[in-house]
């Protein structure tokens, strides 16, 4: 088994807004290995994206909080650390892609200035070093005339060249862990798949761990070593992936895979999962995902299952899991 790297335990983050409280995560667990790859998936609003946020202390506060749980790196509580020890962590030993370049990159400062202010702060680098290593960044994610492109300002970069900007200032001070919040959503497919395989690439070269946070579970297929499914705040499956794929427990997992379009299929209609993610202020009483659910009894009405491990390494939230 690999070494852990960073391990989160009991995670609760709430929104405290007019209308009620929303438990975007509400007491979640898992386990990310050195040198390995951990999707995060699930549907839109099931608290992925707060999770990462979560791990990064970047959760807006007002109206967000953690009020629980242990988010360990290496042995060490990110909740225990003050605001100016976090910020020593943050971009040094953990790194974060954002879902939209765009708004990430701060579009008064050249490409350059913003990553050699990054590795000048956690690295201590002089600005001429500072700029070659941004300049070396650029070079590495496959940006041709580097050297030029550092003075170049992010709407001068198309969306291709934005995403791997981002990625080239996420590993310029080799973090230990490098979190992609839907690092593909609006590019076209070609350019998903160049930024994937730099991904794949880079983490070779650096031996970094990668939380990805996707909904596609053919880039999940694709990427990830291991992968945790999320549902309305709640892991609900977490297993390696060919364990996942194959030998699927949890009956929201298997509805994500029936969903996957395949060349067998033909022109037959895509199956779906009836319904609707819960709202997040009221869930369900029970298992979260009992209304949608095909197979639910009265038990999970009434009683919110357990993440449990059914079988070494594959935990399930399931009363029927077996």
């Amino acid at each position: 088994m690999n070494e852990v790297l960073l391990s989160v335990r009991g995670l609760q983050t709430y929104f405290y807004l007019e209308r009620g409280i929303v438990k975007a995560v509400d007491g979640i667990d898992f386990t990310i290995r050195k040198g390995r790859t951990l999707g995060l998936v699930g549907e839109s609003g099931c608290g992925k994206s707060v999770t990462a946020l979560s791990i990064m202390r970047l959760v807006p506060n007002p109206p967000g909080k953690i009020i629980g749980g242990e988010i360990n790196l290496e042995g060490k509580n990110l909740l225990e650390l003050s605001d100016e020890e976090i910020r020593k962590i943050r971009g040094a030993s953990i790194a974060m892609i954002f879902q939209d370049p765009t708004a990430a990159l701060n579009p008064v400062y050249t490409v350059g200035e913003q990553i050699a202010e990054i590795v000048r702060l956690h690295q201590g680098l002089s600005t001429k070093k500072a700029y070659d290593r941004a300049a070396e960044m650029l070079a590495l994610v496959g940006i041709p005339s580097s050297k030029e492109r550092i003075h170049d300002y992010p709407h001068q970069f198309s969306g291709g060249m934005r995403q791997r900007a981002m990625i080239a200032m996420a590993l310029s001070c080799r973090p230990s862990l490098l979190i992609a919040d839907e690092p593909t959503t609006n590019l076209d497919v070609t350019v998903q798949a160049q930024i994937l395989e730099l991904m794949r690439e880079l983490k070779q070269t650096f031996g970094s761990s990668i939380l990805l946070i996707t909904h596609d579970l053919g880039i999940v297929a694709e990427m990830c070593d291991d992968v945790a499914v999320m549902y309305a705040g709640d892991i609900v499956e977490y297993a390696d992936s060919i364990t996942l794929f194959y030998n699927t427990k949890h009956p929201y997992t298997l509805g994500l895979l029936r969903c996957i379009p395949s060349r067998n299929r033909g022109v037959e209609r895509l199956p779906s999962i009836e319904g609707t993610i819960p709202e997040l202020i009221s869930p369900p009483k029970g298992c979260k995902f009992h209304p949608r659910c095909p197979i639910a009894t009265e038990l999970c009405q009434h009683e919110k299952p357990s993440l449990r491990e059914i079988e070494p390494n594959h935990f399930v939230a399931c009363h029927l899991a077996e």
